[in-house]
């Protein structure tokens, strides 16, 4: 009887702390997982097509075999190129002409350079930044000697960048160099910088 009488008050208290103790426990909350909305990614450009566009520079004209032989000038023009995308790279050709009346002294006023020449670029998406040569010719007029037009070369580097889907702005320096004028031992160096506004069609 005293083994009974311990027992079940036990016994009883074991079974109210069982379910109080149960009864403590908190369910286990489960975060939800959010998965990242992608990121847009900026499409690619396209610089396969024609443009056209005016630009503005200024120069300096170094004329050797002349008296009063250098002078700095504005220049303004107008360029078309046609270029191809082979995705890294772009290859184009085109065509530019600049309208000057700088003082070459001597010989005269230099009337305008045309330059016809191709270009290769590396394609960084928005920009392109390019290498450019080839053929040019400057025209003259006017002055104490007869120095005519000379045909001759140019190279350079430049860039171009989008500004919409089909506007772009663009730099180039050249350097441009004439040593067939009519008159004897008469060359014209040309470094030139040029900004333009070009229409992507």
């Amino acid at each position: 009887m005293k083994f009974a009488k311990i027992a079940l008050p036990a016994v009883l208290a074991s079974a109210v702390a069982v379910p109080a103790f149960a009864g403590s426990l908190e369910p286990t909350v489960v975060e939800p997982v959010v998965t990242p909305a992608p990121v847009p990614v900026a499409p690619a450009r396209d610089w396969t097509g024609f443009s056209g566009g005016i630009q503005l520079g200024y120069g300096s004209f170094d004329t050797d075999g002349t008296p009063d032989d250098y002078d700095e000038a504005m220049t303004y023009g107008l360029k078309s190129y046609y270029d191809y995308d082979f995705g890294t790279w772009v290859l184009g050709g085109g065509v530019q002409y600049d309208w000057s009346d700088a003082d070459l002294g001597a010989a005269g006023d230099l009337d305008g350079i045309l330059r016809v020449g191709a270009r290769a670029g590396y394609d960084m998406g928005d920009t392109m930044v390019y290498g450019t040569g080839g053929y040019a010719r400057a025209y003259t007029s006017g002055g104490e000697i007869d120095g005519g037009d000379s045909d001759g070369y140019f190279a350079g580097i430049g860039t171009e960048t989008f500004l919409t889907d089909n506007w772009t702005v663009g730099t180039e320096l050249t350097y441009n160099e004439f040593t067939d004028f009519d008159a004897d031992d008469m060359e014209l160096k040309n470094t030139q910088f040029n900004v333009s506004l070009n229409y992507r069609f």
